[in-house]
């Protein structure tokens, strides 16, 4: 629909017409100049010839232009229709870890043995793409943790840049400490008073300069709620050249600390041992936080007054030249 920012503009409507009647009319040059031992034979022609210097068939159109002055000055804008945008004021971060072990093929993915970081990023991107109104980060931690992606409501990047990450990116070990505490310098300036960590892992904190316990301290001081995630099968057959032996693929998660790092900060700690567990926990994540169902209506706006304006300037010049060529050749 069409709607006028500043309706109150059509009031000069009438301009035109209350200067023509209030206001004298203004006398040409020549008539100023002409010297005559008398004014009376002028004196009932003089406004008259004024007033009737544009010839009646022009009035439609100067009108005209007049009115789309005006409309333009009324700034006519069209309105879109109404879009919904949810809204939650949630800042949800996604820390997974790219430590040499996330290499470990103990997950299955429609039929197929993948590695863990190939399962995770399955089950993670629809989470993500689930999570409509959330601003979602991503961090990336191995020997050192680092922003993959800040925080932002752009869900399609993150999904993006998640899939690029590939194993040793960022070295062999595992520093969940400092992706704790990454994190929370990065949600130090944020508003919102709900700050989420998921922190996914297969092993033990090997690097980093702090402390996972230590770093959940600060996040919890700092009012951010870590779920964590361990991930990695509690059984798998390798084979050699000779005979197949069973071996326990998850030997190195602490689920300990996690379960620690997840209870001092108000969340909760999930064992991930196949694909269809992972998804579980993502689903239960979805109903431990969910999305916000209040939502704001925007309607895009866009800008008419260029229209009429461009009109109105085009009509004023044709309204020059015709009046140009009426003092050259005398056109009536």
């Amino acid at each position: 629909m069409i709607e006028f920012a500043c309706l109150w503009a059509f009031l000069l409507l009438p301009l035109p017409y209350l200067v023509h009647r209030l206001f004298p009319p203004a006398l040409a040059a020549e008539e100023a100049a002409l010297w005559v031992p008398s004014l009376q034979p002028f004196s009932d022609n003089r406004h008259q010839r004024s007033r009737r210097r544009w010839p009646w068939w022009l009035l439609v159109p100067m009108l005209l232009c007049w009115l789309l002055l005006v409309t333009a000055a009324a700034q006519p804008q069209w309105l879109g229709e109404p879009l919904e945008l949810p809204v939650s004021g949630r800042d949800l971060v996604l820390a997974v870890d790219l430590s040499g072990s996330m290499k470990t093929a103990d997950f299955a993915l429609e039929g197929e043995t993948v590695n863990r970081l190939t399962a995770l990023k399955s089950v993670a991107v629809e989470f993500i793409r689930r999570r409509q109104g959330d601003r979602i980060g991503l961090i990336l931690f191995a020997d050192q943790a680092y922003v993959q992606t800040p925080l932002t409501f752009d869900r399609q990047t993150v999904e993006l840049l998640l899939d690029e990450a590939v194993l040793g990116l960022a070295g062999e070990k595992t520093a969940i400490g400092d992706a704790i505490g990454l994190t929370v310098k990065r949600l130090q300036a944020a508003k919102t008073d709900q700050r989420i960590l998921i922190l996914l892992t297969d092993g033990a904190n090997t690097a980093g300069q702090i402390s996972p316990l230590k770093a959940a301290e600060l996040a919890a001081k700092e009012g951010l709620k870590i779920y964590t995630i361990g991930m990695g099968a509690d059984e798998m057959t390798v084979g050699s050249f000779f005979f197949k032996r069973t071996v326990n693929p998850s030997a190195d998660l602490d689920e300990k600390s996690l379960r620690a790092i997840a209870e001092q900060t108000g969340g909760r700690y999930f064992r991930a041992k196949d694909t269809a567990e992972l998804e579980q926990i993502y689903a239960m994540l979805d109903e431990l936080e969910p999305v916000e169902k209040d939502q704001e209506v925007f309607r895009p706006v866009t800008a008419l007054y260029f229209w009429p304006l461009g009109l109105a300037l085009l009509g004023a010049l044709l309204l020059g030249l015709i009046d140009q060529g009426r003092q050259r050749w005398g056109w009536r």
